[in-house]
């Protein structure tokens, strides 16, 4: 049975455990989670994404929660995204499919 939680590492070696329904966000983490897959994560839980970096997936980790927990809202805030992260946010959220 699949864990509650996933592992997702930055390619400099960060992790963050989040829980699956947040993180399945992503379309590609849930791809890459899902258990009629072919794909180790799918069996492990941990997503390894070698071209993001630590500073990078906190900030997509927090937007997941952020998502996650207003998902029924209205007229919520904009999150506070540094200036300078702002282009490998983009990146990032173009790879992860968000």
């Amino acid at each position: 049975m699949a864990s509650e939680f996933v592992t997702l590492v930055s390619g400099d070696g960060f992790e963050f455990i989040i829980p699956r329904s947040t993180a399945c966000v992503s379309g590609t983490i849930r791809r890459m989670l899902d258990s009629s897959s072919k794909f180790s994560e799918a069996v492990s839980g941990r997503c390894e994404l070698e071209n993001i970096s630590g500073i990078v997936l906190e900030k997509v980790c927090e937007y997941f929660c952020y998502n996650e927990k207003n998902k029924d809202q209205t007229n919520v805030p904009d999150m506070d995204i540094p200036p300078e992260l702002c282009l490998e946010l983009l990146m990032a959220a173009d790879y992860l499919d968000t």
